[in-house]
């Protein structure tokens, strides 16, 4: 069974600095759990589960890769995030990431101007996920990507969309003479124009929009036009992102 020592260093798994600390992270639920296991990416340390999904879908294959740890359900509920907590529950080594020029030259990229909410940056990277966009980059205000509500939302996208925490300027440099896309309300019509060269796509703060030090490196100011009835104040980060993505991308 585990030990009282392994469930209290779970416990404190929740919490970002002891994951920086350890340099790792935690999944739970049964899709994104197998598919970290049955990944060549991710070094696993350890997998704790119950009798019942050991015995339900560690196959033969897993078995000979990791060794698992049954626990109770009432064990569980002492780490899990969840207060629904789910029959496994694996911790894994947080991704390395590096610049490769030639993918990010070919591709649209994202870039996240403080986007807060764990929940919008994992649903944002599994629209990138979706449009097939290899990198997103982070400004220092954004949500953790390894909060466990960033890795729940994004279904998996972390796994595949590399993510890198970088200062906007030097994102700018490295880039060059691409464009940068970003949505204002004084922006041109984002259907009225047919082809949109690959470049940056930059996503501002949930509540502020884009940072004034960011809008005035913006070459391409974009407006998603509200419809004639339209009444909602502003669209959800996570939505604009969708909408962008889909049109720029087509």
């Amino acid at each position: 069974m585990i030990s009282k020592n392994k469930i209290k260093y779970l416990r404190s798994l929740k919490l970002k600095k002891i994951r920086q600390k350890y340099h790792n992270f935690t999944v739970e639920g049964d899709k994104i759990a197998l598919e970290i296991l049955q990944s060549q990416n991710v070094e696993i340390e350890s997998v704790i589960a119950t009798e019942d999904w050991n015995h339900q879908h560690f196959n033969q294959s897993l078995k000979n890769q990791f060794e698992i740890e049954v626990a109770a359900e009432k064990d569980f509920k002492q780490f899990s995030n969840f207060s629904t907590p789910s029959s496994v529950f694996v911790v894994a080594k947080q991704l390395s990431t590096s610049w490769n020029e030639e993918v990010i030259k070919n591709n649209f990229s994202l870039y996240l101007d403080g986007i807060q909410d764990p929940g919008n940056f994992g649903t944002i990277l599994r629209i990138a996920d979706w449009f097939g966009i290899p990198y997103v980059f982070c400004s220092e205000k954004c949500a953790d990507l390894y909060n466990h509500k960033t890795i729940q939302a994004s279904m998996g996208a972390f796994l595949r969309v590399k993510v890198m925490y970088l200062p906007f300027d030097e994102v700018f440099e490295k880039c060059g003479e691409r464009p940068f896309y970003g949505t204002v309300l004084e922006g041109k019509n984002i259907f009225e124009e047919n082809n949109y060269k690959k470049g940056v796509i930059v996503i501002g703060n949930e509540g502020k929009g884009i940072s004034p030090e960011i809008l005035n490196k913006i070459t391409h100011q974009i407006l998603i036009p509200k419809g004639v009835n339209g009444g909602a104040e502003s669209l959800n980060a996570a939505v604009a992102t969708g909408i962008v993505c889909a049109i720029l991308s087509r």
